[in-house]
């Protein structure tokens, strides 16, 4: 049962099919019902004309003998207000839901030999005048046999006060055969159609989910041949019909190739820290090499600027690795003016300004990394100084580093953030580290909410301004 509802196209042709199963029973059984008090009604109102007609009759004072009792082969019962059978239908021979069951009437007196009170009340309660029919009816369903045919009816008791007979009541029936007939009819007709309807909107649904669900296939088929040949260059088909699945498409497209960016950057960056660990530890290996084999030649300065760039490496690859996996920062607050006068400390030609405290939200080694690759960038470049200044512009902590150097070309100013980015030779392997302090810096910004940005120093160097929401 769960392979075979197991698809989209199945779930939705038998949740259709079942909505439109339940409406269509209650619409049925809404109409049925409709219908049948309808008929009852219509059939109630032709007892009730039936019964009247013969009231009308006994009002004017028209014998039992004379009384229009088998018009339509309807059964008519007339009883007095003792309950006694006066006049019947000839042909009845039994009836029931009158509460008289009697079929033969008991021979009528004569009228003026019958004491009757003519100020009696008919059993509805109305108070009749001689001659007036009652307002009051009472239904009630029953059943009767007419010359051997027995079929059920919808009897009709209307009273009537005469001059000498006193209160009496007429019952008259009309047939529900008619009623039963049109309810069977309309039926027979559901159980047939319903199950032809259902039919259909199961079929129309299937067809319909099949084709709105053929672009979902086709994606998931390209997704599959993606995953299996490992080439994110491949995109996967976008339908021109603008609706979700088309998004759905374009979405998965964007998807891909946010993925394939990231699997280069990836390759890229791995490709980058393979060639820049390579250089220090191949030095590092000769060095040792020959010291093995001529002790007295050995650079032992060397060696350590050696082993402390590879340390430095080490740490600035461990900390992108950090980042890329979405490590997020801590939330102490940090004290920028202290943080910078702190990375100033010890530097020549490096001189700090701005506001007693400016404070941010984040980690404190992080943003301290940040002031001291910001440093270390512009010392490399500058001529005499560099100038550091911490201030508040709204809610927001800046922090501007500015050397007299060269500066930073225009062109340049956003490719100085990539990882591994040497712009010239002044920013060679042996001057410029490995070109992750700038990619670093931005990185953490980002990581707390900021912004890094190079624009023209003062001085005619660069300037290098961090922006972060204050705390």
């Amino acid at each position: 049962m769960s392979r075979l509802f197991g698809s989209v196209r199945a779930r939705a042709t038998l949740a259709a099919t079942l909505v439109v199963a339940v409406a269509l029973v209650a619409a049925g059984t809404a109409v049925l019902l409709s219908l049948r008090s309808n008929l009852l009604g219509e059939a109630g109102t032709q007892a009730e004309r039936s019964a009247r007609e013969v009231a009308t009759e006994l009002a004017v004072g028209t014998p039992y003998a004379d009384l229009s009792l088998d018009v339509d082969d309807r059964p008519v019962q007339v009883v007095d207000d003792g309950g006694a059978l006066v006049a019947a239908s000839e042909d009845l021979e039994r009836i029931s839901g009158t509460g008289v069951d009697t079929v033969k009437p008991r021979p009528a007196a004569s009228p003026g030999g019958e004491d009757q009170d003519a100020d009696d009340d008919d059993d509805s309660g109305e108070s009749l005048d001689p001659g007036e029919i009652g307002a009051r009816i009472t239904v009630s369903d029953g059943s009767a046999t007419i010359d051997g045919d027995t079929e059920d009816y919808r009897f009709a008791a209307v009273p009537v006060k005469t001059d000498d007979r006193g209160t009496l009541t007429v019952y008259a029936g009309a047939p529900l055969s008619a009623e039963h007939g049109a309810v069977n009819t309309a039926l027979t007709v559901m159980l047939i159609g319903f199950p032809l309807l259902l039919a259909v909107v199961a079929w129309v649904t299937w067809l319909v989910t099949r084709r709105a669900l053929r672009p979902v296939e086709g994606i998931r088929r390209e997704m599959a041949a993606i995953t299996a040949s490992e080439d994110l260059a491949r995109r996967v088909p976008v339908p021109g019909t603008h609706d979700e699945v088309a998004r759905l498409a374009s979405t998965t497209n964007e998807t891909l190739a946010a993925l394939e960016s990231s699997v280069e950057r990836q390759r890229g960056f791995v490709a980058d820290a393979s060639h820049e660990l390579r250089s220090p530890i191949a030095s590092l290996r000769t060095q040792l090499e020959v010291a093995a084999a001529h002790p007295e030649l050995l650079d032992l300065d060397g060696a350590v600027a050696d082993t402390v760039r590879l340390q430095r490496l080490a740490a600035d690859l461990l900390l992108l690795a950090r980042l890329d996996a979405g490590e997020r920062p801590a939330e102490a607050r940090v004290d920028l003016a202290a943080l910078a006068r702190e990375a100033a400390e010890g530097r020549t030609g490096v001189s700090v300004r701005g506001e007693g405290t400016v404070r941010v939200a984040g980690s404190r080694g992080q943003l301290g990394r940040v002031l001291a690759n910001l440093l270390d960038n512009a010392q490399r470049h500058a001529r005499s100084a560099v100038e550091v200044s911490v201030r508040r512009d709204g809610d927001t902590a800046v922090v501007a580093v500015a050397d007299d150097g060269e500066g930073v070309p225009a062109a340049d100013r956003e490719r100085i953030f990539e990882r591994f980015v040497r712009l010239d030779a002044a920013r060679s392997r042996d001057d410029g580290g490995a070109g992750l302090g700038l990619a670093i810096a931005r990185d953490v910004a980002v990581r707390h909410g900021g912004t890094l940005t190079v624009h023209d120093a003062p001085a005619g160097g660069a300037l290098f301004e961090l922006r972060l929401p204050g705390a």
